[in-house]
């Protein structure tokens, strides 16, 4: 019996078959993603609410939700969530948000607002630091901020700012007084006001090296201010083993006490500027008082 061969299929054949093929596929995929599109944009994953959590201080819940939910653009799965939480942080007073989809029609946003410790800059200005040395701006003020003192420096020095104060605010205390404005100037010198006005200039150096010389000087200028029934203007406490004080009327000079080196003028808080005059640390006030 003779073998019977299978006759090769005509190449028209085989083209009309592949573009059937192919074209049926195109249905297909066309039909599948005409019914995605469908299922995307269909109300039921339109945005129905957003959840805001977190201890909000500074913004009212209600309104802060109606403001953000204008700035949504998507469906519960189109959103783009780093662009929701962009928007979020750039709320004043908001530190962080993190967002995340609640099934079927929700967005949930968890915020964590600042914790401001000081304002940032010159006087009349609208930026605050907050625990972590980081500056924000800052909306309206409120009570919280009013009595909140004032740091300042160069950019990105306010995480340094913020540490000297804080271990120079105790030392203050122990004498009853407080540290209302803490400045680091452009050529690296230390200065602070306190909360009765009195200018403190506290030099350059470490920050040990600044808090040994409000030591020495916390630990005998009561003796001057005791003897002379005055209280101080100001203190200059450049001086390599001595301090400089002005008195309200009298000045006490130690004229063998060294100058100091004097840094360029920058702007000073609104305390009348007085001149420098210098003390020795000792148990009795030292130089002679003139007026």
């Amino acid at each position: 019996m003779t073998p019977a061969y299978a006759m090769p299929v005509p190449m028209d054949v085989r083209l009309m078959t592949l573009v059937t093929s192919v074209l049926g596929w195109a249905l297909v995929a066309g039909v599948l993603m005409a019914g995605g599109l469908w299922a995307v944009r269909h109300p039921v994953w339109s945005i129905k609410a957003i959840e805001v959590h977190g201890d909000l201080k500074h913004q009212n819940e209600v309104t802060f939700r109606a403001h953000m939910a204008s700035k949504l653009r998507g469906s519960f799965l189109t959103l783009d969530l780093a662009e929701v939480k962009q928007v979020f942080e750039g709320v004043p007073w908001v530190r962080e948000a993190v967002v995340e989809r609640a099934f079927p029609n929700r967005i949930r946003v968890t915020v964590q607002e600042h914790q401001a410790v000081a304002w940032w800059g010159q006087d009349g200005g609208s930026r605050l630091v907050n625990r972590q040395g980081e500056v924000f701006e800052a909306g309206a003020e409120d009570d919280e901020t009013d009595v909140l003192p004032q740091l300042a420096g160069p950019e990105g020095q306010a995480p340094r700012v913020k540490a000297l104060f804080e271990r120079l605010k105790p030392l203050f205390e122990t004498v009853d007084a407080t540290v209302q404005r803490l400045e680091l100037t452009a050529q690296g010198s230390w200065r602070a006001v306190l909360d009765n006005a009195a200018y403190i200039e506290l030099g350059r150096g470490e920050p040990a090296d600044i808090e040994a010389r409000v030591n020495r000087y916390l630990s005998t200028v009561g003796q001057v201010t005791q003897q002379h029934g005055r209280r101080v203007l100001a203190a200059d406490l450049r001086y390599p083993s001595a301090y400089a004080v002005r008195l309200q009327g009298i000045t006490t000079v130690d004229p063998s006490a060294p100058k100091p080196a004097v840094a360029k003028p920058m702007p000073r808080p609104a305390v009348k500027p007085v001149a420098q005059t210098a003390a020795k640390p000792a148990a009795k006030p030292a130089g002679a008082a003139t007026h």
